[in-house]
């Protein structure tokens, strides 16, 4: 079996042999994976390879971009600002904001930004990766742009802009970036090895991720006629180069490559975030209660931003969604899912949730990115978690 490095509590043996088993028969190339049950630690394991061309180990403190899974740490911040009073949910945007009263949009709340009700998933005109990672043209861009849908009327995954437009608001109402405040205000108190802009003295520690580029043009000559009715309609979207499910996904052109250290050192709190399985298992163990004497956001926070706020098919995805203020609800169907968990996955596998009914607190972090619908890395560790726990 592949060496493992790390502990697991008595009883979470098998979350080791799970994750060995991973590493040897999942197509696992390097990864980390963490758990916390009512505050305490109980599984912190890593192996493989966080650098298989030049042999580089995974250590402990190896660090990974998580893509997706940036949005839940994001949503951590805002709600942390309303827990504060410091921002109003229900306020328009333009309260803070004012260059976005712009096309129409003088009346979207805060929330509708968080729960991807605001029509603003593209751009009509893309940005450069180089405009993107200067953070200004981004929100200038958005500011000025026309909404795709009534605002309020539909959902749509704000894959690329919701970072920017969260991170925005941020920073009109704190002076500060998300990045920082963050830093300041969550990952320093709690100790979190956890960055949204990651300093530049950190970025040897950043595991290298292995994927293959979304080849758009290549989904433009799926052939539809072949595709059973069940996915059509997904397929139909991101066959069409000129669908709002493509364009939501080229706001940047061309794609940002998150291997690259001015994208890792730059804030995209959509997408960027870099962390340790152990700081993202750690940061929602503190969403839901008190970790060595912290907690983040209070019962009564905590409750109003985990509440679904909409649901059904999401216009971009083309699936059925759950959406808190700015957290991910799973679905029934989801191998995460329960009626009271929260959290976000991301582009290729990683994961991070909480479930304040059970207490437990979830991390995993992977660097070979897999999007060919075969992939059980996640739920064989969580399924060991949850033997684990019944039998504890």
């Amino acid at each position: 079996m592949p060496e493992i490095s790390g502990e697991t509590a008595p009883g979470f043996e098998e979350v080791r042999t799970a994750f060995a088993t991973n590493l040897a028969e999942n197509q696992e190339i390097g990864a980390a994976v963490a758990v916390y049950l009512h505050g305490r630690k109980v599984v912190d394991l890593w192996g493989g390879m966080a650098d298989p061309d030049t042999g580089r180990r995974w250590e402990r403190d190896t660090l990974q971009v998580v893509y997706s899974t940036t949005k839940g740490i994001t949503a951590a911040c805002a709600n942390l600002l309303a827990q504060r009073g410091d921002l109003d949910l229900d306020a328009p945007v333009a309260d803070y904001w004012p260059e976005f009263a712009a096309q129409g949009k003088d009346r979207i709340p805060v929330r509708w930004l968080l729960t991807h009700q605001a029509g603003l998933p593209a751009l009509d005109h893309p940005l450069t990766p180089a405009e993107a990672i200067a953070w200004e043209p981004m929100a200038t861009a958005l500011a000025a742009q026309r909404p795709s849908w009534e605002p309020g009327t539909e959902h749509g995954y704000h894959g690329m802009t919701y970072g920017w437009l969260v991170g925005e608001v941020v920073r009109r109402v704190t002076g500060r970036s998300l990045g920082t405040f963050l830093a300041e205000e969550i990952a320093g108190p709690l100790g979190l090895d956890l960055w949204i802009g990651l300093p530049k003295a950190e970025q040897h520690r950043v595991s290298r991720i292995i994927t293959a580029q979304v080849g758009f043009d290549a989904l433009a000559e799926i052939d539809l006629d072949a595709v059973p009715e069940p996915m059509l309609d997904v397929m139909r979207a991101w066959a069409d180069p000129d669908s709002l499910t493509v364009r939501s996904m080229k706001v940047v052109t061309p794609p940002l490559d998150h291997n690259d250290p001015e994208e890792q050192y730059a804030e995209m709190p959509s997408t960027n975030g870099i962390c340790t399985a152990r700081a993202l298992a750690r940061l929602y163990a503190a969403l839901i209660g008190e970790v060595d004497g912290h907690r983040v956001l209070t019962p009564a926070t905590l409750s109003a931003a985990t509440t679904e706020q909409a649901s059904g098919i999401d216009r971009i995805l083309r699936v059925p969604v759950r959406i808190g203020t700015g957290f991910g609800l799973p679905t029934p169907d989801a191998f995460w899912y329960s009626p009271t968990a929260f959290g976000f996955p991301g582009l290729g596998g990683s994961l991070g949730f909480a479930d304040p009914a059970t207490g437990l607190a979830f991390g995993y972090v992977m660097n070979h990115l897999r999007e060919d619908g075969q992939d059980v890395r996640a739920a064989t560790l969580l399924a060991a978690v949850q033997k684990a726990m019944r039998v504890t």
